[in-house]
């Protein structure tokens, strides 16, 4: 009885350690300036972290002047590290589909090129079905008045933007591009997501 009790809590201790282990999972966007759009993600409950980077080009560890080019194929990206029993992906996703114009093709306001594409890099079967089907359903009640042009994608190497592009507007609040551009943005998530935002 003593055997059956010990392999019994065994196992337990195996499924917890693996439901600890599946708490945090990725989400990829690019949605315009990475500048506005970390400070949009990074006040959502559930979100562990955001990284701005680079993902969907053709170069190896490019550089912000590089990407800047629209020579390289990236696209500027926030990989978004987010914990599942908190915020779902759907729920990233309406936050995604909210927060930028996904009519426009390689724009958003005044950047204009393809590092500025609206694209979203899925990690699972799942996270595809999901982007498609909110995609598909904006596009059939014509939620724009325009249709979506935002790319899915299948996840490709994630290159990390230098330092001085993390937590921009955290650092840099006070800037006028901050004021003008980024704090309209995170007004309008206060207002439309309240209940999904960290005290």
């Amino acid at each position: 009885m003593r055997k059956i009790f010990l392999i019994l809590l065994a196992i337990l201790s195996l499924n917890q350690a693996n439901a600890q282990g599946k708490k945090t999972e990725k989400a990829t966007f690019g949605m315009g300036c990475f500048w506005c759009t970390e400070a949009i993600f990074q006040r959502l409950k559930g979100v562990i972290s955001v990284k701005s980077g680079y993902e969907g080009g053709t170069l190896s560890n490019p550089t912000y002047e590089e990407v800047c080019t629209g020579a390289t194929g990236h696209a500027e990206v926030l990989e978004i590290a987010y914990n599942p029993m908190v915020i779902s992906y759907d729920e990233l996703l309406e936050v995604f589909w909210k927060s930028h114009d996904p009519t426009t093709l390689n724009r958003q306001g005044a950047d204009s090129g393809t590092q500025y594409r609206s694209v979203i890099f899925y990690h699972s079967a799942e996270q595809k079905a999901l982007a498609e089907k909110y995609k598909a359903e904006l596009n059939k009640t014509n939620a724009y008045g325009k249709k979506v042009v935002t790319a899915i994608e299948a996840a490709k190497p994630f290159y990390v933007a230098e330092n001085y592009h993390q937590n921009y507007f955290n650092k840099n609040g006070s800037e006028p591009y901050c004021r003008l551009v980024i704090l309209p943005k995170i007004q309008k998530l206060e207002k439309v997501f309240k209940a999904k935002l960290k005290n």
